[in-house]
This record gives structure tokens, sequence and C-alpha cells, in this order.
């Protein structure tokens, strides 16, 4: 099903006879657990029906590909300040784009989120349909209109499990004048902790802190040229205690779309950590079993890429974690996302809330059933 109005998207919803995968532009399929149901898909949905550069607002039907409304706001000197992620290369679905509302369903976000914010940040308002076939919507279409943002803030992140969404505005940022990137090399995954941490903590409004084993120890800064080369400096002489300091073109968009791993086989996991821990944890997985890593956010987000060893590998990964953070499955082979909670397993609490929020917006339990939970059987339908 490709519905082409907002109205069409409902009525396919509400007709449903059973469980929906429910399809954006397609880059991130394969990602959350395994989804058994008939492909709807928001392409058709697709279009930016209102753009005000003046008061940074935008509102674009969800299938629009992000492309499209990154070039739409770049012509007008604007951009998506959280800095969303292709990840089609990653997941191996090569020729899919992302879409908007695949990115604010995903709460999608690239290196720039430690001073922007996530993606839901960005987000004023939206559209969408829940699992009877209703039109909802929450929030605003320009900032100074915006009320109820804590159901704009629920529905960003669900991955479709709450409703499937039909229209988003979202909130621009004006794009800098100039971008400079320092780079320190030579640094174990503990000392560019260290030395991320130092610059994220100076007054000089880091955009980007990430650390690629064998290629360096990255920071970056924006805005207004003078501006730019004076924290440059500044920020300089705060890395050299750390290591030998150059500047040069940055890596970010390798960063933000997870390029080191993109093609080459295994499981790949995101770690959310507290990033003073992140290296001993890293350490700590490799020692029985082999792994690479990268880090993004300070410290706080690890990308790591490990042998496809289904539940015992996800158990180890899981405990080491454990009082530090979560870990999430983001790649793997079918098998191993059917027996293996793609998600942290959340508190008995936490987990309750969260079934008791599907139960409202999903009665029938047909909208991506399995993507974030084990599913359940689905009330009403064949």
């Amino acid at each position: 099903m490709r519905p082409e109005t907002e109205q069409d998207l409902a009525e396919a919803v509400a007709s449903a006879a059973g469980p929906l995968e429910i399809i954006g532009g397609g880059s991130r399929r394969g990602f959350g657990g395994c989804v058994e149901g008939a492909a709807l898909e928001t392409s058709g949905l697709s279009g930016v029906t209102l753009y005000e550069p003046g008061a940074l607002t935008m509102v674009a039907r969800t299938g629009t590909p992000l492309a499209e409304v990154e070039a739409i706001a770049a012509a007008e000197g604007q951009r998506l300040a959280f800095e969303p992620p292709n990840l089609a290369p990653l997941m191996g679905n090569d020729g899919a784009a992302p879409s908007i509302g695949g990115t604010v369903a995903a709460n999608a976000s690239g290196p720039r989120r430690v001073q922007a914010g996530a993606a839901r940040d960005a987000a004023l308002g939206l559209r969408f349909v829940d699992g009877m076939g209703r039109v909802l919507k929450n929030g605003g279409r320009v900032m100074k209109n915006v009320t109820g943002y804590d159901l704009v803030k629920l529905l960003s992140g669900s991955h479709g499990t709450l409703g499937v969404l039909s229209e988003v505005s979202l909130k621009m940022s004006p794009l800098p004048e100039t971008t400079a990137s320092l780079r320190v090399d030579g640094l174990s995954d503990a000392a560019a902790v260290a030395a991320m941490s130092a610059a994220l903590t100076s007054p000089y409004d880091v955009t980007g802190a990430a650390h690629l084993p064998g290629l360096g120890t990255w920071v970056r800064i924006e805005g207004l040229a003078g501006s730019v080369a004076y924290r440059a400096g500044k920020l300089a002489e705060i890395l050299k205690a750390h290591g030998p300091v150059d500047q040069a073109e940055g890596p970010w968009e390798e960063i933000r779309d997870a390029a080191p791993f993109a093609g080459r086989d295994g499981a790949v996991w995101r770690l959310s950590l507290r990033a003073s821990a992140a290296p001993g944890i890293v350490a700590q997985i490799a020692q029985t079993r082999g792994t690479e890593a990268f880090y993004d956010w300070g410290g706080g987000l690890v990308w790591l890429l490990t042998p496809d060893e289904g539940d015992a590998g996800a158990a180890a990964i899981r405990a080491a974690c454990a009082g530090h953070g979560h870990a999430t499955l983001v790649r793997a082979a079918e098998a191993t996302r059917r027996a293996v909670p793609v998600f942290h397993p959340d508190p008995a609490p936490l987990a309750a809330l969260s079934a008791g929020l599907r139960a409202k917006f999903d009665p029938r339990g047909i909208l991506n059933p399995g993507r974030m939970a084990a599913p359940a059987p689905a009330e009403g339908a064949a």
C-alpha cells in the first residue's frame, strides 16, 4: 500500500486486517525487531507544504525525501541542526534514501546532537494516524504557536509503533558562515575521551567531538569566521595538553552515517554510555570477542562492530554496559534479530508504561508489531 493523501493513509490503517510494516524511505529497513505484516509505504505523502525562512519553520509531508528538505533549506541558508544521518549503506539498503518522516520517527540525530539536541528537539508539531485509523495532530506549525510538546516528543523515536506520521513541522537553523575541525593524533581511547571532555566543557561552543582509532580525535566548531578563528585558537591551546594538534577537514559525514562499518560483515551496535566509562566497557567487550569501535558525542555514543554471535554475544555486551548505559542492536542477521531484544530491555515499570502507551494508541497491535518489543497477538486482527 502506498497512500498519497492523509485520508487514504487513515483508510488504509482503519481497514487493515492484520499487522502493518510501516516504511518511509526504506533506508533503515532491517533495523529493530522483525515485523511480519503488509507493507505500508509513506513515500506517496511527499512535498513541502509550508516554508517560512523568516520564521525558521518548515512543514513537510512525511514521505518527503530528507535530501529534498535539506536542499530547500540550504537554498535559504538554513539547515536541520540535528544533522540527520543516512544509514542506508550501513544497513545494506543501497538505493534507498531517508525520508523526513522516518528521520523523526527514529529520532535520528548526528554528531551535532551534543550542541543542537536530537530530532525531537527540532519537531514543533506533527500529524499522524493512530492504530484505529484516526487522524490526530499535536503541536504547532510555527514556534510562537507551539503547544503540546510532550506528544510530539513521544512520537519522535517511537519507530512507527504508536502512529504513522503524515506531516511534521520542524524548526530550522541558519547555516554557519564557516566551520573548523581540529585533530589530535595518536590518542588511546581513554585519552581521547579526556581530550573531548576538555573541549566540550570549554566555553567555545563545540558542535562535534569524535574519536576514530587510527584516524584521530576530532573537535568541530562552527559560526562566523572571526569567531571560529578565535575559538579554534583557544581550543588548540586546550587540546595541546593531550597531544599534537592540527586543523583539517573533519570526517563528519562518515561519523554521522557510521560509514566505517558499512559493507562489512558482523553485527553493529550503538552503545549509549557515560563517556568516562566507555573506553573501559569497549576494552571489556574486546577481551572475549573481536571488536572495532569509534566514538561520537564526546564518548557518550560508541559504534561497535562485533561478530554476529546471537543471544550469547548480546548478553555479554549488555552485561558490560550494566550500570553505565544501554546497548541497541542496529544491524544483525535476521536470526539474531528474532532471538535478541534489539532495544535494551526496559525496567519493569518502564516496560509496563510503554505497553500501556501502545495499547492506547494502537489497541489492535497492528503498527510495526515487534519493531521495538516482542510482538503480541493483535486483538481483532487476522
